[in-house]
């Protein structure tokens, strides 16, 4: 149950800082085919997530595996292009390892992004659902990012989840996105995770949507647990992909390439989203 140690996480974190010159405030991370966030950055500086020390390998098509600094609307940045995932057999202590690294590293705000199923009927692909509240399922069978040995320096041993999603920044977001134009495919909702690979039952899909989630998805939740256990604010949304089958008489399957197809066709959008709403956050230091 032992992830990396505090002291490993600060070498990395500083590792990093010697490597370039920002320090960032935000932290981004991309969903399955998403990793265009990261375009908007200026004065890149990228590295690959493997000639970084302690750092995971991401296995999975739709994400680079690279780690992005630059600057966006004057707002200090470091982005994700690719995270991890528990059923490409990571340790969950690894998947949110790079929360620590950017709570360590100075990062004040994260914003996470994925792809999901919609398991609430009024929703369509292509809508953008800001995420209010999550289920961990996971969680309900002993998976947990904070299991083990609790160090004080990330944060206390039961930290609240009640107020995970920061709710100021999904007011921001609602707003933003309004003034965008996007109204019509603006959601805000409960997103749902479970491990993968594969994908729901109808069965499974049915009681999903039992319980109060409205969309379904392999990540994100744990590293919003992480992040929260370190102080961080979290803001994050779903990219409606594919609609959950919900029936047994229809031909309707799941399949990975509909969810990149679903995010490059709705990509430009949710990049000036973000784009727009990252100015707007107050962090609580200028530099």
């Amino acid at each position: 149950l032992n992830g990396p140690t505090y002291e490993e996480c600060k070498n990395t974190a500083a590792w990093l800082l010697d490597q370039q010159p920002f320090r960032p405030l935000l932290g981004i991370v991309c969903g399955s085919g998403l990793g265009g966030l990261a375009d908007l950055l200026k004065d890149q500086k990228v590295m690959s997530y493997s000639e970084i020390p302690h750092f995971p390998q991401s296995t999975v098509q739709g994400h680079a595996g690279k780690l992005v600094f630059g600057s966006l609307k004057g707002t200090p940045c470091v982005c994700m292009q690719g995270r991890f995932h528990l059923y490409e057999g990571h340790h969950i202590q690894k998947i949110t390892f790079p929360m620590k690294i950017f709570k360590l590293m100075g990062v004040e705000t994260v914003i996470l992004t994925n792809a999901a199923g919609g398991l609430n009927q009024e929703y369509n692909v292509g809508d953008i659902m800001i995420i209010k509240d999550h289920i961990n399922l996971p969680g309900f069978a002993g998976i947990n990012p904070l299991m083990g040995p609790n160090d004080e320096r990330f944060g206390l041993r039961f930290p609240a989840m009640s107020d995970a999603y920061d709710r100021e920044l999904q007011q921001l977001a609602e707003k933003v996105a309004i003034d965008l134009g996007y109204k019509e495919f603006i959601r805000r909702g409960v997103y749902c995770t479970l491990t993968g690979p594969s994908f729901e039952t109808i069965a499974e899909c049915r009681m999903l949507s039992m319980i109060g989630a409205d969309a379904v998805g392999m990540s994100t939740v744990h590293e919003v647990i992480a992040a929260r256990h370190c102080g961080m604010r979290v803001f994050a949304f779903s990219l409606i992909t594919n609609q959950a089958v919900m029936d047994y008489d229809t031909d309707m399957k799941a399949t990975h390439d509909e969810v990149l197809q679903t995010g490059k066709d709705r990509a430009h959008q949710l990049e000036a989203l973000v784009a727009t709403m990252v100015p707007l956050i107050k962090q609580s230091k200028t530099h």
